[in-house]
């Protein structure tokens, strides 16, 4: 049943029932959105059990696709009815929409979706929490409930408990080395969580749903030993022909903070109340915003919803301004951060030096890609506004004039809001060019060889960053290296890479423009080693661990293997955590 243009009209009272005819319009295509993101998540299971890791990829490709074609469906037929309509009548929109939500299990995105089409038919003047939800907040739900989750209470030992954990989840193909896995899980576990020693009572709970993404399946619980509770994951490789493995087991906050990070894809996952898995996992992850959960979860438009909820709570009960980010400045964006948020705000800039071949077109459909595209790990999340405002009064002076000055077609000040037609939002890092200058020399040599690795795993991913100086990359809370400068990226494959011609003799005298053709895509990473670090002890360091990145060969050979469709492990936490290593070692 649906309801056309030619079904609008007034009851015999005389009354117009356009309101709740968009209501409902709007909230049954809403559903469909729902509907169609579930069955692609829901198909996470057989990519996973089949090893269909391009196809993983095709999937998490077109689910964000999703909102975008719920928008523009819903516009087009929302529009022909909302023609003359007030803001009253756009109350009563709103009035009538929040009834029929009522009681829905995601009724929180249900109003995320239903701000997006009042923004884009309103615009954002006269957006008031009487027309739409702008004083949304997360909504509460009651706890998870028995169905939800596996409970295993008052387990006779580790073991045993783990060997439960593991055979609840029905998948169809069986585990390859599942006792030997188990005896290393159990040791493993032993040896480092010492609560374990004397422990009177052990017991867990797990979600039911199981997290997908990439290569992996990963199972999402907590631990409870005695009275004290913490996080378990355990994280599951298929190996094709072989069957299913426990690649790593996770039981500590910075470790599954790591697998929920803000640089890595979405997850697929089946949830039916989402703000109450959020809620489970913010207990598992304090330190993580529930933008973020909603983000990783693949609600990434509701964690952009959230975290607007999250801004404006911060502004109201902090003090310090927005000033210039740390680092030096760019050519293309005007950053500025709110650091007791740890976020920072990138404008593009009104005009670029000639050396910058990019244009803001360019520049916003690298973010796109960036969006779009396996982040594995190495490449921050963003959040696109589109006029948001923000207090002037909180603004470094310099920084609020360098934007109305430089950025004129992106920043307009209105009133007492400086208001950004277009910004990114990231989080705040320490530019790796810092950070090399104050960390010790035990961190300088993780974080030299994380550089390195984030370079490589890009590659892997099909991402080559174009410019890879250290400005360009942020060191995280947790130490990682993380690429932040999109503004010349590029697909690896479109790249080609050349060794440097033998300089003939006959053009020694020739000025610095090179005397052989250079096309527009050619790069030549000989030339790496003489920009990536000044000569000295850290480029040595580099060299050691990554010197095959000086080399054309390494690039051409990363570019076969994805020519043949190879997808490359990119694993989210450390190579030690994995059980190989664990037997390696015993």
């Amino acid at each position: 049943m649906t309801t056309s243009e030619s079904e609008v009209s007034c009851d015999a009272s005389g009354v117009d029932n356009r309101p709740w005819q968009v209501a409902v319009l709007l909230l049954r295509d809403f559903s469909t959105y729902r509907q169609n993101f579930q069955t692609v998540t829901g198909g996470a299971r057989t990519r996973f059990e089949a090893s269909d890791w391009l196809g993983a990829q095709t999937a998490a490709r077109a689910r964000i696709q999703l909102y975008s074609q719920f928008r523009a469906g819903c516009l087009q037929r929302i529009a022909p009815l909302v023609n003359g309509f007030s803001l009253e009548d756009w109350a009563t929109t709103r009035r009538s929409f929040d009834a029929l939500t009522q009681g829905l299990p995601d009724r929180e995105l249900a109003q995320t979706g239903y701000n997006t089409i009042f923004r884009k038919l309103v615009g954002r003047t006269h957006l008031s929490h009487e027309q739409a939800f702008v004083r949304q907040a997360m909504i509460e739900q009651a706890p998870l409930e028995s169905f939800e989750t596996f409970q295993f209470d008052r387990a006779p030992n580790l073991s045993s408990l783990v060997e439960m954990i593991l055979l609840s989840f029905p998948f169809d193909i069986p585990f390859a080395r599942f006792e030997d896995d188990i005896k290393v899980i159990t040791a493993l576990m032993a040896e480092n969580i010492q609560a374990l020693t004397a422990v009177k009572s052990m017991s867990a709970v797990m979600l039911r749903s199981v997290f997908y993404r990439n290569k992996g399946a990963y199972l999402i619980g907590h631990l409870s030993l005695d009275d004290r509770v913490r996080p378990l994951a355990f994280a599951l490789n298929n190996e094709a022909g072989i069957g299913i493995t426990v690649d790593s087991v996770l039981w500590n906050e910075k470790d599954l903070s790591r697998i929920f990070s803000f640089t890595r894809a979405y997850f697929m996952v089946n949830v039916n109340r989402p703000s109450a898995v959020v809620q489970f996992l913010n207990g598992l992850m304090p330190a993580k915003k529930p933008s973020e959960l909603y983000s990783s979860l693949g609600y990434y438009k509701h964690g952009k919803t959230t975290f607007y909820a999250e801004l404006s709570q911060h502004l109201g009960q902090s003090k310090d301004l927005f000033v210039k980010a740390e680092g030096i400045e760019g050519l293309v964006m005007l950053v500025f951060a709110l650091a007791s948020h740890q976020i920072v705000f990138k404008v593009i800039r009104d005009r670029f030096p000639p050396s910058k071949k990019v244009t803001p077109s360019a520049v916003k459909q690298a973010y796109h890609l960036v969006k779009t595209h396996d982040r594995v790990g190495r490449m921050a999340d963003t959040h696109e506004f589109l006029e948001l405002r923000l207090p002037a009064s909180r603004f470094d002076e310099d920084v609020l004039q360098t934007l109305l000055t430089e950025a004129s077609h992106s920043v307009s000040l209105i009133g007492d809001d400086l208001v950004l037609h277009h910004v990114y939002v990231e989080r705040l890092m320490t530019p790796l060019n810092l950070y090399l200058k104050t960390c010790s020399d035990f961190e300088r040599d993780l974080v030299i060889d994380d550089y390195g690795l984030a370079i490589k795993q890009l590659a892997a991913a099909n991402i080559f960053p174009g410019d890879m100086l250290p400005k360009n990359f942020g060191v995280t809370r947790h130490g990682r290296v993380i690429f932040y400068d999109y503004d010349e990226i590029c697909y690896l494959t479109d790249v080609q890479f050349r060794t440097l011609p033998v300089n003939n003799p006959e053009n020694a005298s020739m000025e610095q423009e090179p005397w052989f053709e250079v096309g527009e895509f050619d790069v030549f990473p000989e030339e790496f080693e003489h920009f990536l670090l000044a000569k000295g002890p850290l480029l040595s360091s580099f060299a050691e661990k990554h010197g095959d990145l000086f080399t054309a060969e390494y690039w051409q050979s990363v570019q076969n293997q994805l020519r043949a469709q190879m997808v490359l492990d990119v694993f989210p936490y450390r190579l030690n955590r994995r059980l190989s290593a664990a037997k390696t070692l015993s």
